[in-house]
């Protein structure tokens, strides 16, 4: 499986672009990916993304970066040397939208099924084997991706957001929560809270 995480310049793929893509070889996590690009020509870019993502408006239209479909040709590509090509994710829902479409926008075929794994149903199916009630606000889950790292007993991701980081740390949190057992070797000092 490939855990993924997009950084984008809004929420919506007819309107903003894709601005980078971090991911990891779940099978093999010292394969990684990271590249950026330009938005494409267009593209809005909205303020709450770049607080979000941390760049500048100017590094988003940088003319001297790589286009979307460059980028996307190059995950493609990468992705070719993984075992198995379901992606995995905080919201991999949002981020094979943004891929979909830019490889859409570009006439490219796009390899990847709609089906995905996301770290937010995998979290609430252990706490629930576990019988740990549920963080609820507002008639619905609060479990956002830094209640995740506390809960399997990681620092929170870094801010601003940048997508490799994104990528390692919910790569870790997939395997603690599914295998019981630490990945990434950024983590290896932080022990395990449970035994599965």
């Amino acid at each position: 499986m490939i855990v993924v995480d997009v950084e984008m310049s809004g929420v919506n793929p007819e309107k903003n672009s894709i601005v980078s893509i971090g991911a990891i070889d779940f099978d093999t996590p010292t394969r990684r990916f990271y590249e950026e690009c330009r938005v494409w020509e267009g593209a809005h870019i909205t303020p709450e993304a770049l607080v979000v993502n941390g760049y500048t408006e100017a590094e988003l239209l940088d003319a001297s970066k790589q286009t979307p479909e460059e980028l996307i040709k190059n995950f493609i590509t990468w992705s070719r040397e993984c075992g198995e090509h379901t992606l995995m994710g905080q919201n991999p829902g949002t981020d094979l939208w943004f891929m979909e479409n830019t490889a859409l926008r570009y006439h490219m075929e796009w390899p990847f099924a709609h089906r995905s794994l996301d770290l937010h149903t995998v979290c609430i199916m252990h706490m629930i084997k576990r019988g740990i009630e549920l963080p609820v606000s507002n008639n619905r889950s609060n479990i956002n991706s830094d209640f995740i790292m506390e809960y399997v007993g990681i620092p929170t991701e870094p801010k601003p957001h940048i997508a490799i980081n994104g990528a390692i740390y919910e790569a870790e949190a997939f395997s603690r929560l599914l295998y019981g057992k630490n990945l990434m070797p950024e983590f290896k000092g932080f022990p395990l809270l449970w035994n599965t």
